[in-house]
């Protein structure tokens, strides 16, 4: 995020809790749908959200449900939503070094994002999932350390690596920390063995040290999965994205309020994901960003 920040989106052009749930209830028992993930933005600043993740565990068939957050309130709301039907977590954090998360975020309360992710697994949101991105020359020497605090706390770690979607496009190819970099810096430390068996989930995975501890990282960028993907995205504004890469939505929204039926939005839904590329091409000559930064599409 810029140091300004981002427009606020009109409360108005947001999806209401009422549109969410009727929109996931369609996701799940008209369109094979079977996890839900909400992300940001920051998800945990939405009103209601508690009340919205027991609404969403209450689909049928029941979806898995899990949370992508940067875990500055989750040690308050680790517990009620659990309660209320949330499955997992997943954490994003950079650094484990006081200074560099305050100069990364803008705010000292890495203590703060480190108890969320304690009260995580004490309220039984397992596995905690952690999302780290290796910057260069910011926090690329911390993969060893990284890796070796989440096994201690049993944490799943995944590198993930730095994608052209941040506001200020500052991404430059020869700035990103590659995965083979990644694995090499934990070779250093650490016996690592591919697991195999990746499917459609987006990280590879690796056992550490014979197991049963792995490690993910996921080459977004030089080694894209897009053939085997099967994830989309809705919006908090109702926008269907069949990539994160994608330059082109489908309204959901507008026809929602309009009056259509549920058949109509599945058709709708449908068509939007049938259009998808074969490949997002950020390796290409001609590959131009999308208009929405990563905090406006979701992660």
């Amino acid at each position: 995020m810029p140091p300004e920040g981002l427009p606020w989106a009109a409360r108005a052009e947001l999806l209401t809790d009422d549109e969410i749930v009727r929109l996931v209830g369609i996701a799940v028992g008209r369109l094979g749908i079977r996890q839900v993930r909400l992300t940001g933005g920051e998800p945990t600043l939405r009103p209601g959200l508690v009340d919205l993740v027991a609404r969403l565990a209450a689909a049928s068939p029941r979806p898995e449900l899990s949370l992508t957050t940067n875990g500055l309130m989750l040690a308050a709301l680790a517990g009620p939503l659990a309660a209320a039907g949330l499955d997992r977590v997943n954490v994003s954090l950079d650094t484990l070094r006081r200074d560099r998360f305050t100069a990364l975020t803008r705010r000292d309360r890495l203590a703060d994002v480190l108890a969320g992710l304690a009260a995580a697994e004490a309220a039984g949101l397992r596995p905690v999932k952690v999302n780290s991105v290796l910057m260069r020359g910011v926090n690329e020497d911390e993969a060893p350390d990284l890796l070796r605090w989440a096994l201690e706390r049993g944490y799943h770690l995944r590198f993930i690596e730095q994608m052209p979607l941040e506001a200020h496009d500052s991404w430059r190819r020869a700035d990103m920390v590659t995965a083979p970099e990644v694995l090499d810096a934990l070779r250093r430390e650490f016996t690592l063995r591919p697991l195999g068996g990746r499917g459609s989930a987006p990280a590879e995975l690796f056992s550490v040290g014979g197991g049963p501890a792995a490690v993910g990282v996921i080459a977004s960028v030089t080694a894209p999965f897009c053939a085997a993907c099967d994830r989309v995205r809705l919006t908090a504004d109702g926008q269907v994205r069949d990539c994160l890469f994608a330059r082109a939505e489908s309204d959901l929204r507008g026809p929602l309020r309009a009056g259509a039926d549920d058949e109509e939005l599945a058709r709708r839904w449908v068509a939007a994901v049938a259009g998808k590329r074969r490949g997002h091409g950020v390796d290409g000559p001609g590959f131009a960003r999308p208009d929405r930064p990563m905090s406006a599409i979701g992660g």
